[in-house]
């Protein structure tokens, strides 16, 4: 098959936005687990999954359950950034790992969110939770080295200096630009990155509270905080989640009274690290610690819909959940495999990796007025397509410049049983990419590209998941032609700055392409 005819191929599966006439327009809940694996949770793992998620089983139950979606990414700001925007994040700056500590944000100022969308159809929006795409620090020319001292591990006990304490109450005590408040959400509350300085709550686009002292090095145990810096006198991890559960759950109560509707995006802290368990929890699992944060993490879910059961709204709340990636392997993956917990079901790799285990992702949609209870869903879908179903919902068309990688989902949603999307491409830690076309995926490398040891004798992987989803029989050698079709696909996909049809539009930065060159 030529370039052109495969290209006119995938456009023409994405259609206008579906639309929606009924009123009133619905609520929106995004509930984004971090480094949650496929088979973490029961109902995507039944067999070999040990760990009880009644609260997201209780969403599939109620709503519909995807086999085949995607992040964008197996490391987590990638995969925030797509979400947001409909965009594929390897258009940015960033083309391997996650945005740095006191890094600029991903988001240039003139890209459309789904917050900004809603903003637009006349919604109330807020964001509770991790962010991890980049703020405008208000850090001094000169000082940025006071911010960075400590640096990973924080074992070390470090005392602030005056110097430090000057630096970060100038920097502390200004608003923060460039974060949830200037993406089109109302309001902001949250940990930037929970395990990465600063130690404190961020309130819309200010610090709660000046940090004056590095954090405590009892902070640094194994799986908890990983890099040291500035943090709010005493500040603890365990209190972050059930705040954040607590904020979200009255946010919920609150716009329930008001006539406008309203998006919420709840990006968790958890189950990544830190492993900050609460005392009620510990042990719950009979697993490890992790496990056991997972089970908290699914409680504080069924806090989120038992608020919204009580607004009385939950016929017409869109709910949303899905996890930024797969589970990461240091958390106990492999003592989880042998006491019979696989944290990526029949998958191959975790998080990092350009296998399945990286970024196939459980994503569950529960609508009552629109989603058939209990049903499932094979069809192959993105994280990037959140952007344009919600555009269709909202009846926003979207514009030349935007959403560029984004197929809406509303048709699976009615029930329609037909593909969206013929393609989609996530990406490891590193970088290296993966295309899929229908059931075959291609990786343009050797090895995961992430943190798992791979083959490097094999410099191109060609895996037909329909009957190997383990990733197990690499059939590049075999299969040449189809190797080559697949790659024009992504390099038209590069080239023309979309994978949706529409004018051309321009990547923000040069993108490698793969196999890198020697």
């Amino acid at each position: 098959m030529k370039l052109p005819t495969l290209l006119f191929a995938f456009l023409a599966f994405h259609s206008s936005p579906f639309t929606l006439h009924s009123s009133p327009l619905p609520n929106i809940v995004i509930i984004y687990a971090d480094d949650l694996g496929y088979g973490d949770v029961q109902c995507y793992n039944p067999e070999r999954g040990k760990i009880p998620t009644p609260n997201i089983d209780r969403i599939a139950h109620e709503g519909m359950r995807f086999t085949d979606a995607h992040s964008s990414s197996g490391v987590c700001s990638p995969s925030r950034y797509t979400l947001l925007t409909g965009r594929y994040h390897w258009r940015t700056r960033l083309q391997r790992g996650i945005v740095g500590r006191w890094e600029p944000p991903v988001i240039t100022p003139d890209r459309l969110t789904i917050a900004s969308l809603a903003k637009q159809a006349g919604y109330n929006t807020a964001c509770i939770g991790k962010w991890h795409l980049g703020w405008n620090w208000p850090i001094a020319e000169g000082e940025k080295e006071l911010f960075l001292t400590g640096g990973y591990g924080g074992k070390k006990d470090i005392t602030a200096t005056d110097a430090h304490r000057k630096a970060w109450a100038k920097a502390f005590s200004q608003p923060i630009g460039g974060g949830p408040t200037t993406n089109g959400f109302d309001t902001y509350f949250g940990t930037d990155v929970p395990n990465w300085p600063p130690y404190c709550f961020i309130e819309k686009d200010r610090t709660v509270g000046i940090p004056s002292e590095f954090a405590n090095i009892e902070l640094f145990e194994e799986n908890q905080a990983s890099v040291q810096g500035p943090a709010i006198d005493d500040w603890t991890l365990e209190p972050i989640l059930p705040e954040l559960g607590k904020r979200a759950v009255a946010y919920i109560q609150n716009e329930s009274k008001k006539s406008a509707p309203y998006l919420l995006h709840m990006p968790l802290t958890s189950p990544h690290t830190p492993i900050a368990v609460n005392e009620a929890w510990k042990g719950k699992s009979g697993l490890n610690p992790y496990a056991d944060l997972v089970m908290e993490t699914d409680a504080v879910i069924g806090q989120f819909l038992q608020a919204i059961d009580k607004s009385g709204e939950a016929d017409n709340t869109l709910v949303i959940f899905t996890s930024d990636n797969g589970c990461a392997p240091y958390i106990g993956g492999k003592y989880l495999e042998e006491m019979g917990h696989y944290p990526s079901g029949p998958l191959r790799g975790y998080k990092s990796d350009v296998w399945e285990g990286g970024h196939r992702v459980a994503f569950i949609v529960r609508w009552p007025e629109v989603v058939a209870a209990s049903s499932v869903c094979d069809q192959l879908i993105h994280q990037a397509d959140v952007f344009a179903t919600l555009a269709g919902i909202l009846d926003k068309e979207i514009p030349e410049n935007a959403g560029e990688d984004s197929f809406s989902l509303y048709g699976l949603l009615k029930g329609d049983d037909k593909p969206v999307r013929t393609n989609a491409v996530s990406c490891s830690s590193k970088g290296l990419p993966s295309i899929r076309s229908e059931n075959w995926k291609l990786i343009l490398g050797p090895g995961s590209g992430g943190w798992a040891e791979g083959s490097e004798d094999e410099p191109i992987q060609l895996y037909n998941l329909e009957n190997d989803i383990g990733e197990t029989e690499n059939l590049a050698d075999q299969q040449p032609e189809r190797v080559a079709d697949m790659k024009a696909v992504l390099d038209s996909m590069i080239q023309f700055g979309r994978s949706t049809p529409g004018p051309a539009q321009s990547n923000d930065v040069t993108v490698v392409r793969y196999p890198i060159e020697p």
